[in-house]
């Protein structure tokens, strides 16, 4: 397992932030991880990825505000 890529969205347009978070975690091997980096509480997103992903990703909050939110997101091994 490596170090989990940076994914910092803040500077992002909101409509283009799920996308692009989408499409990083889709690129994961089984046991790597994106660092996601966002100025609100990112839930919605984990909502959309247990609907659309159910059980292949890990959700691990690092950070939580009031300012500044990380969550290590993690791709698991297929079961």
């Amino acid at each position: 397992m490596s170090e989990p890529q940076h994914l910092d969205v803040r500077a992002l347009p909101p409509p283009q932030r799920h996308a692009l978070i989408f499409e990083a975690c889709g690129k994961l091997e089984t046991g790597d991880a994106v660092l996601l980096v966002n100025d609100h509480d990112p839930k919605p997103l984990y909502y959309q990825f247990e609907a659309e992903y159910p059980g292949r990703f890990s959700w691990d909050y690092v950070e939580s505000g009031p300012d500044v939110w990380k969550v290590r997101i993690g791709r698991k091994q297929a079961a």
